[in-house]
């Protein structure tokens, strides 16, 4: 789940956003970890842990339970051993979370770009990065100004970056286009994230909610005040059965991104 667990009025439980960085470990250790080239673990510790069982049961506490529930306690409780035992391997939270952020990044490198030109390939990313996201919503909660440096994160940005390459573009154009894509798809993404979460909390879908509200809308809304907010959002929701379509909205702007680049393009092979 996307939301941390808090208790409102009258001790009902809500949920608010919690939001981790990442980043925040020891450098050296984190990289040493990220990159493998930290020495093993002592002898005294247990044999059968190791970094990559521990970041695979974060990533499965993340996924099942949400980021707030994610404590090296919590981990070691899904491992079946002793919070003490993880610090063997792991020193703390923050390098942790990189390790976690890290091996997720690795899962979008198990296919190769496809061919068809650059469009097809940033197409490609973009909904990579949505299935990617959906799949783990908590990298939603995670700001990754600092991002951990690490092999897959790594590869991953080069894999970006070939899909961009020889086609007219400056190296800065280039690692504008692959963050202008990157920042397009995390936005686009949290509203169909939100959505499914809130679907599974209230127990109704959102053609349920939207017919729910729509009728007491129309009867509260002075059209005269709001003459475009009436025609508009009628129109949208009587499409959508529903407030908003984030899937309709991410392919909107995906194709109007590349439509821009496309346009940056042609405009220096004109100048050329």
């Amino acid at each position: 789940m996307l939301y941390g667990t808090s208790y409102g009025e009258g001790g009902d439980r809500v949920r608010d956003v919690t939001t981790e960085y990442s980043g925040t470990g020891d450098p050296a250790r984190s990289l040493a970890l990220l990159w493998r080239t930290r020495e093993p673990a002592s002898r005294r510790g247990r044999t059968d842990l190791t970094v990559d069982r521990i970041v695979r049961a974060a990533v499965e506490v993340a996924d099942t339970e949400g980021l707030a529930a994610l404590s090296m306690r919590r981990v070691a409780e899904r491992l079946g051993v002793g919070t003490m035992s993880l610090y063997t391997h792991v020193p703390g939270k923050g390098e942790l979370l990189d390790l976690m952020l890290d091996t997720v990044y690795g899962e979008t490198l198990a296919t190769d770009l496809p061919d068809g030109g650059w469009r097809a390939r940033l197409e490609h990313l973009a909904r990579e990065s949505w299935t990617l996201y959906v799949r783990h919503p908590w990298l939603l909660q995670v700001a990754t100004t600092r991002p951990p440096l690490g092999p897959n994160l790594i590869a991953r940005y080069e894999r970006e970056l070939r899909a961009v390459d020889g086609i007219g573009l400056t190296d800065l154009e280039m690692d504008a286009v692959v963050t202008l894509l990157g920042g397009f798809v995390h936005g686009a993404v949290r509203g169909a994230v939100e959505q499914a979460q809130a679907a599974e909390r209230t127990g109704m879908t959102e053609e349920q909610w939207w017919r729910a509200h729509a009728p007491y809308l129309e009867k509260v809304m002075d059209a005269r005040r709001f003459p475009l907010a009436a025609r508009v959002g009628a129109a949208a929701g009587e499409e959508y059965q529903a407030a908003s379509d984030p899937a309709r909205a991410f392919e909107f702007g995906l194709a109007r991104i590349l439509d821009g680049i496309e346009v940056l393009i042609r405009g220096r092979d004109a100048a050329g």
